[in-house]
């Protein structure tokens, strides 16, 4: 049996520690930065694309962003028009962010809430290597040699087991209860 090992110090000291790394953690955060896009539904297709480079433009420096569409007047009989809007912008910026959270209509204004890309998740795609080696060499004559035949591997245990069929439903199951048939019209009491 090990007696208990107990460490002797500066409590001072080992308070100063745990704060030092308490900022050294705060210092490495990220603060969650919104930025809003506002629109019309009447607006023009030039229009739209400057408001999506700009969101681009958030959405690729790691900001949250906010597509609003606001309606003024008669607009708001016509809700779809901002909801097909805000679906297209999210469309068109699907490189650049993805929608977290759909349309919703609140009030005057309908909103679309989209999220930045990670771009550490996204790497970019390694072509795939061959299985085999490298290629046979070419012969003198030109023709390659017919490759080399590897013996195959055995195939493992637990492949070659047959697989089990559905269990059947315990016995002690009861069956579902079924209603007894409504009287006839004449006979139900008045």
């Amino acid at each position: 049996m090990q007696p208990p090992v107990a460490r002797m110090g500066d409590f001072g000291k080992y308070r100063y520690d745990l704060q030092q790394k308490a900022k050294d953690a705060k210092k490495k955060q990220k603060a969650v930065i919104w930025k809003e896009i506002r629109v019309s539904p009447k607006i023009d297709e030039h229009d739209i694309g400057t408001k999506i480079r700009s969101a681009a433009k958030f959405l690729d420096e790691g900001d949250k962003l906010k597509v609003t569409v606001r309606f003024r007047g008669r607009e708001l009989a016509h809700p779809e028009r901002g909801r097909t809007l805000l679906l297209s912008i999210g469309d068109r910026l699907k490189e650049h962010g993805t929608v977290e959270r759909p349309p919703l209509l609140e009030g005057r204004s309908m909103s679309m809430v989209m999220n930045a890309l990670r771009r550490d998740a996204v790497a970019p795609a390694t072509p795939p290597r061959p299985a085999a080696g490298p290629p046979p060499p070419a012969t003198p004559s030109g023709a390659t040699k017919p490759p080399a035949v590897t013996p195959a591997r055995p195939a493992p245990a637990a492949a070659s087991a047959p697989r089990p069929g559905p269990t059947p439903p315990p016995a002690s199951a009861r069956p579902p209860a079924s209603r007894p048939p409504a009287p006839p019209r004449a006979q139900r009491p008045a």
